[in-house]
């Protein structure tokens, strides 16, 4: 092994999170291992029986931390407080670094038992859970947004109860490999416990594990270099959303990372089509998690944070630093379309324009939206209109766009001779997909199908990598 281990996190002393032991499982099956994950950090050479060891029973990754860190945070939960919630059935297991950029990179676990913030739960993971967050990463890695990596997923011989899923259903250790595991909601608990102290000594941390460009000895300023850093990070992984046409789902404060990587999937979704109001989770009730409502959800949540770094910075400079979150949505979301649609921007007004109107004829004509990016990539108007969906690009209401994409001239990571791009149709996720994926598995232990599919995800995230 050729990692580099790290023990960062424990450096801040246990008032932010809790020693705790893994849970025993009955069985250990290997069912996922993201080599091309485990290779950035360094745990590419692991036998499976080493693999096992370190992502099924949590021996400790040598140099990295004895023993799991349950880390402590609050939130808001669909935008109502919560101050009892933390690490309920995940942990810290380790940290190190990427081995390309020495990023500090954490391995943390969903479904590896029962902490002090389980609150009742069994502190499991059912195996559709995780088979879903493998989905959910795969693609949003490959259509570029910046996302945790599903590291190992390991089927563990346990029949759980859920009142989500026939029951009784299998169940499933995952680690992920993410940028940070700090949330807006552990920076909530400190201000709800009034612990400014440890709110500096958080801010600190943040800003030297995660922003060291920030970093200046006895800078009074820097909780608004921070929370302006953070907020354009979160404004540019929202429009990575919006581009993928991705609902995550639940968008509480203790959901939100404050590196601005998105993480932590549960009811996720992809748009068939463009629909503001399409909601992932059945229990979303008032769709305030909507695809459309997103954007505002997010500086909603960083609003909450503002708030809770007053006291270490000045209110106009927080309010500035706030201030930064929709101008670089704007820039994002314009730089995100035309990478998707694999053009070169010619100017904001252009540029502005054209993705105006990409939203404007994907609702009039309600054309398959990654259909829809798919067959315009590169601006080519005739493998367009010889396209499955080709319909839907016909009408008036789609003869203004087709112009404004004939302005933008072809970017040269097009990479339209890519495989990929030969096929009659893109790669999609829709809950059909996913639930297509998952019945073999759960009616006869059939795995083909879910790994031919990375599989097709992977080529697609050569392609669009260009």
């Amino acid at each position: 092994m050729s990692f580099r281990p790290r023990t960062t996190h424990a450096d801040l002393g246990e008032g932010y999170f809790d020693k705790v032991k893994p849970a025993t499982f009955p069985q250990h099956i290997l069912r996922y291992r993201n080599q091309r994950a485990a290779a950035s950090v360094g745990l590419d050479r692991l036998s499976d029986e080493e693999w096992i060891s370190h992502f099924g029973r949590f021996e400790p990754l040598p140099g990295s931390f004895p023993e799991p860190l349950a880390l402590r945070y609050h939130g808001h939960q669909f935008q109502t407080y919560n101050p009892d919630l933390g690490d309920g059935r995940g942990f810290l297991y380790a940290q190190l670094e990427d081995l390309h950029d020495g990023r500090l990179m954490d391995l943390g676990t969903k479904g590896s038992g029962r902490t002090p913030w389980s609150r009742g739960g069994d502190g499991r993971l059912t195996l559709k859970g995780g088979v879903r967050e493998v989905l959910a990463t795969a693609m949003l890695e490959a259509l570029k947004v910046n996302t945790s990596k599903s590291l190992s997923l390991i089927e563990t011989g346990e029949e759980l109860q859920r009142g989500d899923e026939p029951s009784p259903t299998r169940s499933s250790v995952l680690v992920r490999l993410s940028h940070g595991h700090t949330r807006i909601g552990s920076f909530q608990r400190l201000s709800y416990l009034k612990e400014e102290e440890w709110l500096r000594a958080l801010l600190d941390h943040s800003v030297k594990a995660y922003y060291p460009e920030l970093w200046v000895e006895g800078d009074n300023g820097r909780a608004a270099k921070f929370l302006g850093a953070v907020s354009e990070a979160v404004a540019e992984t929202g429009a990575r959303w919006i581009a993928a046409g991705f609902v995550h789902g639940v968008l509480n404060t203790d959901n939100i990372n404050i590196t601005g990587e998105s993480f932590d999937y549960g009811p996720w979704r992809f748009l068939p089509t463009y629909d503001p109001a399409f909601t992932a989770a059945y229990f979303d009730e008032w769709g305030l998690y909507a695809f459309g409502k997103q954007p505002d959800v997010l500086a909603w949540n960083l609003t909450r944070l503002a708030e809770v770094l007053l006291p270490l910075g000045e209110h106009t400079e927080l309010e500035a630093a706030l201030n930064r979150f929709w101008p670089a949505f704007q820039r994002s979301i314009w730089a995100a379309m035309l990478d998707r649609l694999g053009l070169e921007p010619v100017g904001v007004e252009a540029d502005s324009a054209l993705v105006a109107e990409v939203f404007s004829a994907l609702h009039a004509t309600q054309a398959p939206y990654e259909q829809f990016f798919f067959d315009w990539r590169g601006g080519e108007e005739g493998r367009a209109m010889a396209s499955p969906a080709a319909e839907h690009y016909r009408g008036e209401a789609f003869s203004r766009l087709r112009g404004l994409i004939g302005e933008h001239p072809r970017a040269e990571n097009a990479n339209l001779d890519h495989p990929y791009f030969k096929r009659a149709g893109p790669r999609t996720m829709l809950i059909e997909e996913m639930e297509g994926l998952w019945a073999p598995i759960a009616e006869r232990d059939e795995w083909r199908g879910l790994y031919e599919a990375l599989g097709e995800i992977e080529e697609m995230r050569e392609a669009y990598a260009g």
